[in-house]
């Protein structure tokens, strides 16, 4: 069985190679040849989590066991089991967070290369933490994004990720507040575990939301006006339904939300803003063990 640092993780899922996996992924959902139950949740002390997240295919099967402390600077904490699917054989142990991070960033970048109305940018990410510095990677590495805003609670982390984007390339200013951007911005990535709105509901009608950050019911990044006038589309239907604040506390009517699943066979946004909410799910672990597999095999 191989071990695999979360640096070793990272470097056998690039991004566009992981938007392509989790296509196929969801392609074998729809036909029956990929499952993963609902993910099991329960909470720790100070606002923490607990998640077991298993899924399997017709090669692997596997397991991600998650603890998820808001309050701390690595705030995810995550292993990967992956086994074979006929015998049970361990097969490799990922690194959690790289894993997470990485197919987290890939599902938001296949759904805004799929619904987005301009992706051009300017590009406005807010936080500053693994989700962001991901996000900011695929999008500037599969879109060619030149230009980012970067907004945080924290100055310091803001001022970190900017340099990093600086570093990558891009044109890169730390902004006090997203309104200052609401009317330039077309890509926009929330990456926050906030309980209150992060971002203005006055995006233009062209923007492309991927809201990431809030994963639990009483959280919330999107305002309730945004909600109500966006086209709405999520990774998951069942995982949304039980997890996306953002989407729970607007009383969203669920008829007007899509899974991602059915935009891959073609149904595609009407009007904008485009809102993609993400709550995560094992499947896309299990695109990432896919392809993490293949290259390993190939070494």
């Amino acid at each position: 069985m191989r071990i695999l640092d979360a640096l070793e993780t990272s470097r056998l899922l690039p991004y566009a190679e992981l938007l392509g996996e989790i296509q196929a992924v969801l392609k074998n959902k729809k036909a029956g040849r990929a499952r993963a139950p609902e993910r099991l949740v329960m909470e720790l002390p100070a606002g923490g989590s607990l998640l077991l997240m298993p899924a399997v295919d017709d090669q692997l099967a596997i397991t991600k066991l998650v603890t998820v402390h808001p309050k701390e600077r690595s705030s995810v904490k995550a292993e990967v089991w992956v086994m074979s699917a006929h015998t049970g054989e361990r097969i490799a142990l990922l690194d959690g967070a790289a894993v997470t991070a990485r197919r987290t960033a890939a599902v938001s970048l296949l759904a805004a290369k799929l619904l987005a109305p301009n992706r051009d940018g300017p590009l406005l990410v807010v936080g500053s933490g693994v989700q962001a510095k991901a996000h900011l990677e695929a999008f500037h590495d599969a879109l060619g994004i030149s230009e980012v805003y970067v907004c945080s609670r924290s100055s310091q982390n803001a001022a970190r990720l900017a340099d990093y984007a600086t570093s990558l390339g891009l044109r890169a200013l730390v902004i006090g507040n997203p309104a200052e951007v609401s009317g330039k911005v077309t890509l926009v990535v929330t990456a926050t575990t906030s309980s209150s709105p992060v971002i203005p509901d006055n995006l233009r009608s062209v923007a492309f939301v991927a809201a990431v950050g809030a994963f639990r019911p009483d959280m919330a990044e999107l305002p309730t006006g945004l909600i109500g006038r966006a086209c709405l589309f999520v990774d998951s239907l069942e995982g949304a339904k039980a997890e996306a604040g953002d989407l729970i506390q607007a009383s969203v009517d669920w008829s007007r939300v899509t899974p991602l699943e059915n935009v891959i066979e073609g149904a595609r946004p009407q009007k904008g803003p485009v809102v993609f909410k993400s709550v995560g799910h094992a499947l896309w672990d299990l695109a990432a063990c896919r392809l993490a597999v293949r290259k390993l095999s190939h070494t």
